[in-house]
């Protein structure tokens, strides 16, 4: 029974794991789709001020922390992969 919950806990996270991923290509779709189309009406219509620019950087660093999210490079130690060490090691120590 152990291993069939073990089992279904992989299939989970596995799910989670691809929805993420999924998230994270949508979301990486959606600004190369946008941010051309931003540069275009900014450069068509207001061609003296590239305000382009903030939603360029803005969102880009929106899209850089999501990547870092959901690949698991963690800043300092402290993500997804912390939490589960966390969880096992409070485990441990009340068996």
């Amino acid at each position: 029974m152990e291993t069939e919950l073990s089992n279904q806990q992989r299939y989970y996270k596995a799910q989670k794991k691809v929805k993420e991923i999924k998230g994270f290509y949508t979301h990486l779709t959606v600004y190369c789709t946008i941010i051309p189309v931003i540069i275009f009406v900014n450069l068509k219509f207001v061609p003296h001020f590239h305000w382009f620019w903030f939603s360029l950087l803005g969102w880009g660093l929106g899209l850089f922390f999501h990547w870092l999210g959901v690949f698991g490079f963690n800043l300092l130690g402290f993500g997804k992969n912390w939490e589960e060490r966390k969880i096992k090691e409070f485990m441990n120590d009340n068996n």
